[in-house]
């Protein structure tokens, strides 16, 4: 893992240890990197409660209750799916907070409304959702999932302010 994502890591563990917080995770293109950034660090289940691989749509609704109706209207990488995601994961492991990604990675999956490097972010707490929308670009699987990990672990320091 790269001193960029560790020291970020880093960060948002001490933010939350220092509140006394707890996260949930629920990712789908990222498949799990964010909790594992985060659990590369000492200490971290302190805070870490649990992470969410939710790659599939039945995922989505089994384990943190996206409604099929959202998936439906909106797709999986949407904005409200991000947010269904965030809220059902924060809900369902009794945290203070979780974080959403779902997104297009690549190479491949892209469309026109949904191009390769389209991330939806959002987060949760106490009633509370932050959403972010990235738009990366066609920079290789790799780097999409990177910067994707960057953003959720920023979003998640952002709503616990």
């Amino acid at each position: 893992m790269d001193t960029e994502v560790i020291a970020s890591a880093e960060r948002t563990l001490a933010l939350y240890r220092e509140r006394k917080m707890t996260i949930a995770t629920v990712e789908s293109c990222t498949g799990g990197l964010v909790a594992g950034a985060l659990t590369e660090i000492p200490g971290s289940s302190e805070v870490v409660d649990r992470g969410f691989v939710t790659y599939s749509n039945a995922a989505k609704m089994a384990l943190v209750g996206v409604s099929a109706e959202v998936l439906e209207a909106h797709g999986a990488v949407s904005r409200e799916t991000a947010e269904a995601m965030a809220r059902g994961a924060q809900e369902r492991a009794g945290v203070s907070a979780a974080v959403a990604i779902t997104g297009v990675a690549g190479p491949g999956g892209g469309s026109a409304a949904k191009p390769v490097g389209l991330v939806h972010f959002a987060a949760a707490r106490s009633g509370k959702t932050l959403h972010r929308e990235k738009r990366f670009g066609d920079l290789g699987r790799a780097e999409i999932r990177r910067r994707s990990v960057l953003e959720a672990l920023d979003l998640l320091r952002e709503i616990a302010s």
